[in-house]
This record gives structure tokens, C-alpha cells and sequence, in this order.
């Protein structure tokens, strides 16, 4: 039987509503039966699910009044996130050694670095003709999907994909690590060439060139940048590449492992879990929020008609009608998300090279009013405040980096993370991570079909 295409889509919508009308959950009975939905309290602490060494993000402390908010800290082994940026110093890149920390447990010394950077450029190669037969083909405006697609193609060039050995797992860790920039960067490119009509543009990575350096190498067609502008892409990698074991991609991970899939699976489910918007995608949601005010605001210095208008987007009558004002807010920071404490210094210092301290102007204000007006329309008491994705769209719109590589520049950074996680679920259990649901539906007898 052929179906017409209105037929089809009569067939999906009346299945939908089938769908719809006998798989909602009464909300009551999450509240009856204990469940955590979203695996959060109500007061949006995390059920705690595993163990680890790997980060540990800290946004409350205990008092004799019991707990409440303190300022956001972010560690990697235990090291502030913040001494890492600072510690690079201004003649060095610190995504490789941040990585190394990530990985191994400990800070590199200079050897070690330098060994470690050489097998990271060494690896910082694809299969023959991987780039025309794989990347080349169907490309896509979605980016994420492109490389997940790559990712798991290049099991097939893996004799040893399988294979779950310590040093197997690493090896694969470390050579996706080192290939997602070059995965997302010639996806995009031929996305822009052959759906855009533009140029084609495939840059070799230079292996004397920190990873930062080597994205803006491979993306612009004349290769040039400047040193402030890899320095603050770095700095956005670090402060992305890892975020704990509860966030959902690197949760991900670690269900995933547990089943006892390889490192491409893994990683590829993580990018499916990544690129959802209330994950990896909110810095789009965040730069297209602020084009809306533009175009609403006639004068945006009007700190009135400012604060109107963001008063609207919180009441559902403006922008997407969703009531958010996205970057800010965040599931475990209240007080402040260090992340984006960190990144605003050198925001600033960009937008000044950029010539658009207007925008960096009307960014800062919308964080200061924004704070007000969701604490008091949504009696937010606990304080509300700006994630790191609040600045990382207007940053990475400022390296002119397209919309399409906002969330594959975060996987770019959290493969790091998420490869620290796949090789602590390897090495610490051996269980598969199963949660149980409670089953709520109602008993039915089997009728025959002449009988329905």
C-alpha cells in the first residue's frame, strides 16, 4: 500500500495525539512514589549516582544554619580552574596541559607536556580520504550531527575499535581529542560550500600550533590571527572542557561505558547528548536573544525601555515566548558560576580590539537587570546569575565563528572531559548503571483484534 503524503502525515498526527493521551504521567505521582525527575530535589540538588576524582563543582557550603549558596568554584584534580588560566601565563596555550590534568591526575612537567603536545599533533591526522568520503559527504547545516556521524565512521578505520584495555581506550581518547577541531571545522566548510555556495577552504593544522591556534588556522580562509584572539578561545576551551560527572553528556558517558561500548559509541552518544539546547546550545539561544533586543529597543543606553523589554521576555510577551533570559541562571550556581567570572576580563578586552564595547556595554547591562527582574518576578531568593554561556556566543561571534560551531567548539573542549570520564568508569566499576522506573500504568486484558 502506498501512502500519499497527507495521508502520512494525517497517520503521524492522529498517532501523536494517540501518543500523547496515553503516556502522560500524572505529576502527582512523582511526588507520591519519591522520584526525582531530572535526578534533582526540589531544590535542584543532584541524587547523588557515582564517585569522582576528575572535578568537583562547588556552588554551596554548610553553616550552623545548615546549607546555603557561596560563590561558584570549579576544580580539575583539585586545582581551581582559574589558577589553571592564570598559571599558563601570557607565552603559552593551556588546553594541552589542562587536558593532560584531566587525563593522568596530575599537573605535567615541562617534559611531560612537551611529550604530550607532540603525540597530540602526531595524532592530529585523518584516515586517507577521510575528509572527502566521509566529512565531504551529505553535509549539513547541523554540525553536531556531522561529527557524530564522523566519529562513529572512524570505528571502521580501527582494527581494535572493541577493545576495552586501558591503553586501547587511551590511544582512541587521545585521538579524538586531537581530531574534533579538524572533524568540525571541515564539516562546517563543507556545509558552507556545497548548501551556502561559498568557497571551499581545507587547511592542514600546523603541529607546532596549540589547539585554540589551530582551529582559527583551519576555519579562516587566509589562516591569520591574532594572539589575543587564540588566547581567548583557549581560555573558552578550558573553561569548558569539563563541568563533573552529573552533567548530562558526561553522564552519558559514563552510562554508556558501563554497557561495555566502545570509545566511539561513547563518545558519539555524548555529542547526541551535547548538542540539545538546554545543554550544549543555549550560547545560540543567548546571541539570538540579543539580536531580538536590538531589534525591539530602539536605544539600548534607555535603561528604562531596556528593563521593559526584559521584563517582557520574563513575562512570555516577547522573544521566544519561553520566559527565559538564556545564560543566565544554572542548575547547581546561584551566587556565581566562575566560568563566566573568569571569561568576562577577557570579553572585554576583546570587544575593545573588536571595536564592539557597545555590545560588550548592553551584554553587561542585561546581566545586571536581568539578576533583578527574574529574582523578583520569579522570587528567586537563593540569587540568580549569568553561566558561562552568556559570553560565549558574543565571544565566539567576535572570532567570527559561525552560529553552526558554536555547540561543536564546547565538544571541541569537553571531549577532554568526557575521555577522563569513559577511562574512571572503565577503570572503577563493573556494573552496568540501570535506575529503576516505577511502573504507574493500568492493567488491560488482551481483546482480540475482531473484538477492538
Amino acid at each position: 500500500m502506498n501512502f500519499t503524503k497527507s495521508e502520512l502525515d494525517n497517520f503521524k498526527k492522529t498517532h501523536a495525539g494517540l501518543c500523547l493521551d496515553n503516556g502522560k504521567i500524572n505529576v502527582e505521582l512523582y511526588e507520591k512514589y519519591g522520584v526525582k525527575r531530572g535526578l534533582r530535589d526540589k531544590n535542584g540538588q543532584g541524587v547523588v549516582a557515582g564517585l569522582t576524582t576528575i572535578s568537583e563543582v562547588l556552588a554551596s557550603k554548610e553553616t550552623p544554619e545548615g546549607r546555603v549558596p557561596c560563590a561558584g568554584r570549579l576544580s580539575y584534580r583539585g586545582i581551581n580552574v582559574i589558577d589553571l588560566i592564570k598559571g599558563r601565563g601570557s607565552n603559552r596555550f593551556g588546553f594541552e596541559e589542562a587536558t593532560y590534568l584531566l587525563l593522568f591526575g596530575k599537573l605535567p612537567t615541562k617534559e611531560q607536556l612537551d611529550e604530550f603536545i607532540a603525540v597530540l599533533s602526531d595524532f592530529r591526522t585523518l584516515p586517507t580520504n577521510f575528509t572527502r568520503d566521509v566529512v565531504m559527504k551529505a553535509p549539513s547545516k547541523d554540525i553536531m550531527n556531522s561529527l557524530t556521524k564522523s566519529v562513529l565512521t572512524l570505528a571502521a578505520y580501527d582494527d581494535l575499535a572493541s577493545d576495552l584495555s586501558l591503553d586501547n581506550v587511551l590511544g582512541q581518547c587521545l585521538r579524538l581529542i586531537s581530531c574534533f577541531p579538524m572533524l568540525s571545522v571541515y564539516a562546517y566548510h563543507a556545509y558552507n560550500h556545497y548548501e551556502c555556495d561559498d568557497s571551499l577552504y581545507i587547511h592542514r593544522p600546523d603541529p607546532s600550533l596549540s589547539t585554540a591556534e589551530n582551529i582559527l588556522r583551519m576555519l579562516r580562509p587566509d589562516m591569520k590571527y591574532s594572539e589575543l584572539e587564540a588566547r581567548v578561545l583557549d581560555t573558552a576551551l578550558i573553561l569548558h572542557m569539563e563541568h563533573g560527572g552529573g552533567n548530562n553528556s558526561s553522564f552519558t558517558t559514563h552510562v554508556v561505558t558501563s554497557s561495555g561500548s566502545d570509545t566511539y559509541s561513547t563518545m558519539a552518544a555524548a555529542l547526541c547528548s551535547l548538542k540539545g539546547p538546554k545543554h550544549g546550545g543555549a550560547n545560540i539561544k543567548v546571541v539570538e536573544m540579543m539580536e531580538d533586543i536590538k531589534a525591539h529597543v530602539s536605544d539600548t543606553a534607555d535603561d528604562d525601555a531596556l528593563r521593559d523589554y526584559l521584563s517582557k521576555i520574563v513575562d512570555k510577551q516577547a522573544f521566544d515566548k519561553k520566559g527565559l533570559i538564556y545564560g543566565m541562571g544554572h542548575a547547581i550556581y546561584s551566587v556565581s558560576d566562575p566560568r563566566a567570572q573568569v571569561f568576562r576580563s577577557f570579553v572585554k578586552e576583546l570587544a575593545i580590539e573588536k571595536g564592539r564595547t557597545d555590545d560588550f556595554e548592553l551584554y553587561s547591562k542585561v546581566e545586571t537587570m536581568g539578576k533583578d527582574i527574574i529574582a523578583q518576578k520569579r522570587k528567586i531568593y537563593k540569587g540568580v546569575s549569568i553561566n558561562v554561556d552568556f559570553f560565549s556566543g558574543f565571544v565566539y561571534s567576535m572570532l567570527g565563528i559561525p552560529e553552526e560551531l558554536f555547540t561543536p567548539i564546547f565538544a571541541i573542549a569537553r571531549v577532554a572531559g568526557w575521555s577522563a570520564h569513559r577511562i574512571e568508569e572503565l577503570i572503577n566499576t563493573d556494573k552496568i548503571i540501570r535506575p529503576a522506573y516505577k511502573s504507574v500504568g493500568e492493567q488491560q486484558n488482551y481483546l482480540p483484534l475482531e473484538e477492538r
